[in-house]
């Protein structure tokens, strides 16, 4: 068997138009006074990828348009959903009527991300934090589930944005199925 590359022509993907009008994947994410603008063009290219339905971007989260996050995101910034908002917690208290508040940190009690399984409907906030000092406690406390990421070696954590992938990437397969 011989494997072809595709062309960008071939891989049958949305325009912008398309994209904003396409149902999406019933996820927000929430990062908050994340540092690293590589990390968050990252994420809204992910984002794109698993068609989200918006970004919040807290704290100290820079926003686009930023050269910094242009260079990763390569144009997602302009077909996912984002707002700025200053203060993560009044987000979350906004989202908690709507949406399944879901901390992706390392805590008592954490839910390992294999064993978190959603509900087929259920529309779910993804809160990401800090790259050092994690998500704030304040907003964890406002959390209906905490998700740990599986991890063997010596380092305490994933970079944010490999975070997200495996996180989107996990939780998109069980609820697509």
């Amino acid at each position: 068997m011989k494997f072809r590359k595709l062309a960008n022509e071939e891989l049958d993907r949305l325009n912008i138009e398309e994209f904003k009008a396409s149902d999406k994947f019933p996820v927000v994410l929430v990062l908050d006074n994340i540092r690293s603008l590589n990390n968050i063009g990252s994420i809204f290219r992910t984002a794109d990828a698993f068609r989200v339905e918006r970004i919040y971007l807290c704290g100290i989260t820079a926003q686009p348009p930023h050269r910094d996050i242009q260079k990763t995101a390569l144009g997602a910034t302009e077909s996912v959903d984002w707002e700025y908002a200053e203060d993560v917690l009044k987000v979350l208290k906004d989202l908690n009527t709507s949406h399944r508040l879901i901390a992706v940190e390392q805590t008592e009690n954490a839910v390992v991300l294999t064993d978190f399984i959603p509900e087929k409907r259920e529309r779910l906030a993804l809160i990401f934090g800090n790259e050092v000092k994690g998500i704030q406690q304040e907003a964890i406390d406002l959390c209906d589930t905490v998700v740990e990421i599986p991890q063997k070696g010596t380092k305490h954590s994933f970079n944010i944005a490999v975070s997200v992938g495996i996180s989107l990437w996990d939780i998109f397969t069980k609820i697509r199925g």
